[in-house]
């Protein structure tokens, strides 16, 4: 009688206990407690109430081949670690649950062969028994528990299925939390690259950000951008990695089925490699040396056209998620927006760089033909009038005086001729550059210039001409409209751009829009990649800046 009392109150103390520990675990669902933080608190817990040496909570990879140790607990050394990763073997406790569905125990590992059997001989653990982890009606992973030498109560499986359901319940609730965490993420991402696409951002900087952010947002240790070549190759324009972060490419490498870059040639569809052991080609060696293991790639289409791929790798031997194929083809449509926008402005830019070089070799060659035809006819015909007059006896003064004043009047054209084609196309800037030619515009001036030219160097000549325009425009509206009493002119290189800056003490106010020649200015300025700024309150003078990168191609 004294014994089943006893009992009695033992197994009410166990009750208790139990019944107070699963309150623990639902608070701390109630809670919205992480994923990791539930198993490793379960784990603890259902170690304290049925006294077992060690409690495990693993979840099956999701063709069943292999489980992951997800939380473990023990007051003793072993060799099971959280991160693990065994194979499910036949006749081992995991094999059991995934076949049955039903909580299952093993009660001798003498015998059982490989990985896991061997694991727990090493831990010193003879018996186990576990319980099914099921979310949405899958098996999603199995808690299970070990003893040294004591035997496992008989309904140890009931009382750890109470736990799992507790725990599928929390793991749930955590996975919906971390999915629209991930979604609102995800969403701020493709927010920002938007905004830069929208901003006409340089692909260079949309590049780094897509890869940057592609990177962060899924399990990737590696994140590529390639463009596909006409030779046959791929240019990998950018590479980030969980290391190192983003570091632009320009390496070519030849691509073939095998790679990610090649499948996504051949198909036009996202790919992907779950491993890259024994698969040949550069690309693959690459990856290799990385240490990646895997990897998905998705094709980026521009206009119709399919420029290039956009790749993650993974160093893990989880596979990337099954949705990491349409996640990153949400990132490649916006990669493709930007690129299209760039082409476009690439485009734009080399027509009117075009336009701009046919009308400098247009005002070259008129001012070209002016020099060596009407002037030169010009000046022959006021030699040729000179000596008429001088030819003349003394008595024919009437006839001289006219001849002298043909002369003149000759002259005068001569010299408005010069004037025009100096206008048309300032011929000093061929002979000796930009600073003379500024110079020549100063002394010109009606209104008194003061020039710093920091720097004597030869330009290319589409910059050179640009220059000349914007300081003799500047110097028209000094003296036209703003009635400056001094015009500042500053010129210097910095870090490949020329700055020319042209400053006057006049009434300020000036506007582009009333026709003063700043627009055609800035137009052509920007035709070869400069940008002009205007700055003229009222009343407190004109300030013009004009900045010019000192790119040798564009000549």
């Amino acid at each position: 009688m004294a014994d089943r009392q006893g009992n009695n109150r033992d197994e009410l103390t166990l009750l208790a206990e139990e019944q107070a520990a699963l309150r623990r675990v639902a608070t701390l669902v109630a809670h919205g407690a992480s994923s990791a933080e539930m198993c490793e608190a379960v784990a603890r817990e259902v170690a304290q109430v049925m006294h077992v040496p060690l409690v495990a909570v693993t979840r099956y990879d999701d063709d069943g081949a292999n489980l992951t140790l997800v939380a473990v607990w023990s007051h003793e050394p072993h060799t099971l670690q959280p991160g693990m990763r065994l194979p499910v073997e036949p006749g081992s406790l995991s094999a059991k649950v995934l076949q049955t569905g039903r909580p299952e125990r093993v009660d001798d590992y003498t015998d059982l062969e490989g990985e896991i059997g061997e694991a727990t001989r090493e831990s010193g653990l003879e018996r186990t028994a576990g319980a099914p982890i099921v979310l949405d009606e899958r098996i999603w992973g199995l808690m299970a528990i070990a003893s040294t030498s004591a035997p496992l109560p008989d309904d140890v499986e009931d009382r750890l299925a109470e736990f799992t359901e507790l725990l599928a319940a929390a793991i749930a609730n955590s996975q919906a939390r971390e999915d629209l965490r991930r979604l609102a993420d995800e969403q701020a991402a493709l927010r920002r690259i938007a905004t830069l696409v929208a901003r006409n951002a340089r692909p260079a900087i949309v590049f780094e950000e897509v890869c940057a952010g592609v990177g962060r947002l899924l399990p990737a240790d590696g994140v590529g951008l390639g463009r596909y070549e006409p030779d046959g190759t791929v240019s990998l324009l950018g590479l980030w990695t969980s290391t190192e972060g983003f570091v632009p490419g320009g390496e070519r490498m030849p691509f073939d089925g095998h790679s990610g870059a090649g499948q996504v040639f051949e198909t036009r569809r996202p790919t992907r490699i779950n491993s890259f052991v024994g698969v040949p080609g550069p690309i693959a060696a690459v990856a290799r040396a990385q240490g990646w293991r895997s990897s998905v790639n998705a094709p980026i289409f521009v206009e119709d056209r399919l420029w290039g791929a956009m790749g993650v790798a993974s160093m893990s031997d989880t596979p990337l998620p099954p949705d990491t194929e349409r996640r990153l083809g949400q990132f490649s449509e916006l990669m493709a927006t930007a690129i299209a926008n760039a082409e476009s402005r690439a485009e734009l830019a080399a027509s009117r760089a075009r336009i701009v070089a046919t009308a400098d070799a247009t005002r070259r060659r008129i001012e070209r033909d002016l020099h060596d035809g009407a002037q030169q006819h010009l000046v022959t015909l006021a030699l040729e009038l000179r000596a008429a007059q001088e030819a003349l006896p003394p008595e024919r003064g009437e006839l001289r005086a006219e001849l002298s004043r043909a002369v003149d009047r000759v002259s005068s054209v001569l010299d408005e001729l010069r004037d025009i084609a100096q206008g048309i196309h300032p011929a000093i800037l061929a002979e000796g550059g930009l600073e003379p030619a500024l110079k020549t515009l100063g002394r010109r001036s009606a209104v008194p210039v003061e020039f710093e030219v920091r720097d004597e160097l030869r330009l290319p000549e589409a910059i050179e001409v640009a220059a000349y325009y914007v300081v003799a425009e500047a110097l028209a509206n000094a003296a036209k409209y703003a009635h400056a009493s001094v015009v500042n002119v500053e010129v210097e290189t910095r870090e490949g751009v020329l700055r020319v800056s042209v400053h006057d003490d006049g009434s300020g106010g000036a506007d582009p829009a009333l026709g003063s020649g700043l627009v055609g200015l800035k137009d052509r300025a920007e035709a070869i990649g400069g940008a002009l700024r205007l700055h003229s309150p009222r009343g407190s003078g004109t300030t013009l800046v004009v900045e010019f990168p000192l790119d040798t191609d564009r000549e």
